[in-house]
């Protein structure tokens, strides 16, 4: 889909720069843009119902494909393996020694939520703050009043989908620049960099990603994933986070002769449900708030299970979430004599701060080369888990850059050039002695 005129062809307003992110290396000439638009075109959701390690056989198609660009590039010990992980490896072309070896990370599925087959990538060339209606989807609009980061965006080329299905922003921006990054370091040698490894997954969007990534294979010293909306944001917290099981035992009998003999589980269930604090409901939540969660509730009148998840930024919030969860649970088996209950807790990931902590440099060499590139980093969070949480847990530090998603897993996304542009700018920065 060749698309370089169009784009070469769009000019920013001089009066918006103070407004928009800069593109500071015009010698790319946009290559990370056609990447993205032949990446989005092909389908990759992955498959939460699947069994199978990748869940669908549909990201391999992407996979090799990367795996042969990136042979062709001449990188190092580029393998696809049984799992479907694309890593390959550029070596330093420092004679410094001692320099740490970084890793880039970013996930090829997209989400089974929304439509993603056939996906026709449309570039709307200098943004002025009009409403774009999407010519598949005309009732579909993206507005500056929806999407208020759009006040920032005049002069920029935005890329969505034609409204028939998602755009793959999550995380296709992230494969894109990594691969662009990649190609630009290869082909200037005389740009200084410490050695580059770079992991392709799977089955992130169901959180599967990190699951059969050989750390002790991989060999990196800290990582960053691409993934997340805008640009400019450092996500270096997530939730800690929990699941609980919560079985109440009734006991059965004929409802013609049941007085004073049936207790009723899916009764206690019900009013343990409702014991649970309404503003510590995910609904009532935001920023830094923690929630309890019902998930899901099984069964009959003689044994019944609430499943639910916990989440908050610190171990002291998780930990009082756990007994609360606790004692309403007993307070509702408590009403009614001759009931039962069993509780079960477990811990599925943590902090990534609290690993982070420890490698303060794997930061600051993130928040300086924003800073090269004359951007504000803003420190953030992540209200969830992804796949530089799984890493951080298991050893290996790995915070989240943003790369420029919006309105992810829905027909309305969308993404920027130079938003795309600034993200190679980004690793190249990063990567450098």
């Amino acid at each position: 889909m060749p698309l370089t005129k169009q784009i070469i062809n769009s000019k920013t307003k001089t009066n918006q720069t103070s407004k928009t992110l800069s593109l500071t290396k015009t010698s790319y000439n946009y290559t990370v843009v056609n990447r993205f638009l032949r990446y989005v075109q092909i389908d990759t959701a992955s498959n939460p119902n699947s069994n199978t390690f990748p869940s669908t056989q549909k990201q391999l198609n992407l996979q090799r494909i990367l795996y042969q660009e990136l042979l062709d590039s001449g990188l190092q010990e580029v393998t696809l393996d049984e799992f479907g992980y694309v890593t390959a490896t550029l070596p330093s072309n420092s004679p410094k020694p001692d320099l740490p070896t970084i890793a880039f990370l970013a996930h090829v599925d997209t989400s089974s939520s929304v439509n993603s087959e056939k996906v026709k990538p449309i570039i709307h060339p200098n943004y002025q703050g009009q409403t774009i209606r999407l010519p598949a989807n005309p009732e579909l609009v993206i507005s500056p009043e929806t999407n208020p980061e759009l006040n920032n965006m005049f002069g920029y080329d935005l890329i969505t989908s034609d409204g028939s299905t998602l755009l793959g922003a999550d995380d296709k921006c992230g494969v894109a620049a990594i691969m662009d990054a990649l190609n630009f370091l290869v082909t200037h040698p005389e740009i200084p960099h410490t050695t580059i490894k770079v992991c392709f997954n799977p089955d992130e969007e169901i959180g599967r990603g990190m699951d059969k990534l050989d750390l002790n294979q991989f060999q990196a010293d800290f990582a960053y994933t691409l993934d997340g909306p805008g640009i400019g944001l450092l996500e270096i917290e997530n939730f800690n986070a929990a699941q609980m099981k919560i079985t109440f035992f009734g006991r059965n009998y004929h409802p013609g002769y049941a007085k004073n003999r049936l207790v009723n589980s899916l009764k206690i269930a019900s009013e343990f449900i409702s014991f649970l604090p309404k503003n510590l409901a995910p609904e009532r939540s935001s920023r830094r708030q923690g929630y309890i969660h019902p998930l899901e509730i099984q069964g009959n009148e003689e044994q019944t299970t609430v499943s639910l998840i916990l989440r908050d930024f610190t171990v002291e919030g998780l930990q009082y979430y756990r007994q609360l969860v606790q004692s309403l649970a007993q307070k509702a088996s408590s009403q009614y004599p001759g009931s039962q209950v069993q509780i079960s807790y477990t811990d599925q990931y943590q902090n990534m701060l609290t690993n982070l902590q420890q490698h303060p440099e794997v930061i600051q060499r993130a928040i300086k080369a924003y800073k090269k590139l004359g951007l504000k980093p803003k420190l953030g969070y992540i209200r969830g888990g992804t796949d530089g949480v799984h890493l951080s847990n298991r050893g290996l530090p790995c915070p989240n850059l943003s790369c420029g998603q919006h309105n992810i897993h829905s027909k309305t996304e969308w993404t920027s050039v130079q938003e795309l542009q600034t993200t190679v700018d980004l690793l190249v920065e990063i990567a450098k002695v």
